[in-house]
């Protein structure tokens, strides 16, 4: 049996996924709108969290935090849980598509085997849609996917219980309730912009952590990393950094350009038209950071230019962060205004 569910591939696995479930309610959102409502547009780097060995960079909030504030953003009643038993697992999937529920699903991507051999790698975070069922396999609507896919009930059990940092546990997530009218989109994209410029400048205080303050926190890092892991881990944590950026998390340049696009959409639907200053100022920063990602992975492969080293891409990403406060400063003046 197979839902009747519409596949589109998208930027970004928790995306594309929420967008796809929307859509099968009814609710035909962009993914660019999806991202903005849901206020993910992010950066952060914790030390104290590693993730094969160095310490995480992401650019975006927890996996699940987009689909689960953009549902109550628009008032959905929703169910997620995570399981410890793994025939319990396999039996709720089994009960909610036979009952015709679409269903997302967290999934370790180095254990899906219909993704290229360049993308499997250990990233417990990766989100699929399970629509259906042929025989002792499942039909999977992956947004990152080109087709729906199948892959057997065995290879999904073992994605769904990688081991490894941020462990899925099984985790499914579904909508369980629709709410009786659409939402005031207007008042829904001034209210997400508001809390996207808060938590880019203001949570949680001074903190280097997190926020625009990550990126000086960072940028004053990579210029050491040589000398405090060694010409080989450091070239490795810099290509961890990109692989954040451009293929796990997908945070670097492209939400920028997501943002940019959500932009473009709330200035027609708020009728701020300075909106459409800020999308092309943020695609320019995108720019920057596909610069960015281009000379560190060079520089990971010993393959960069005269002048172009740690020293250099740690000036540029402080230089980034400091275009990314002046732009949310901008932004939440605007819209206050």
């Amino acid at each position: 049996m197979e839902i009747n569910f519409e596949h589109k591939t998208a930027a970004h696995c928790e995306n594309g996924v929420t967008a796809n479930l929307l859509r099968y309610y009814g609710y035909d959102y962009s993914e660019p709108l999806i991202f903005g409502l849901s206020a993910s547009l992010f950066f952060v780097h914790l030390p104290f969290i590693k993730l094969a060995g160095f310490p995480v960079t992401s650019f975006r909030p927890l996996p699940g935090a987009i689909f689960a504030r953009v549902t109550k953003l628009l008032g959905f009643k929703i169910h997620k849980t995570i399981f410890f038993s793994r025939k319990n697992a396999e039996k709720k999937l089994e009960t909610l598509v036979n009952k015709g529920v679409p269903t997302g699903c967290v999934t370790g991507m180095y254990y899906l085997p219909y993704m290229p051999l360049a993308y499997r790698f250990h990233f417990n975070a990766h989100n699929i849609c399970v629509i259906g069922k042929e025989g002792d396999n499942w039909l999977i609507s992956d947004p990152i996917a080109t087709e729906k896919v199948q892959i057997s009930k065995k290879d999904l059990l073992r994605a769904r219980f990688a081991r490894g940092t941020w462990p899925p546990f099984g985790k499914l997530y579904w909508i369980a309730d629709v709410p009786d009218k659409k939402p005031d989109l207007n008042l829904l994209v001034r209210k997400s912009i508001l809390k996207n410029c808060w938590r880019m400048l203001h949570m949680p205080g001074p903190m280097p952590y997190i926020g625009v303050n990550a990126f000086k926190h960072l940028g004053d890092k990579i210029p050491n990393f040589p000398k405090v892991y060694g010409d080989r881990r450091a070239a490795l944590h810099l290509a961890q950094l990109i692989r954040m950026m451009e293929e796990i998390g997908t945070g670097g340049a492209c939400f920028r350009f997501l943002y940019a696009a959500f932009l473009q959409e709330a200035a027609q639907i708020t009728g701020i038209g300075e909106l459409n200053d800020f999308s092309r100022r943020l695609t320019e920063i995108g720019d920057q950071w596909r610069v960015f990602a281009a000379d560190a992975g060079r520089i990971s492969k010993n393959r960069s230019a005269e002048g172009v080293d740690y020293q250099h891409i740690g000036a540029q990403l402080k230089s980034i962060g400091e275009q990314e406060k002046d732009f949310f400063t901008d932004l939440e003046r605007i819209l206050k205004k």
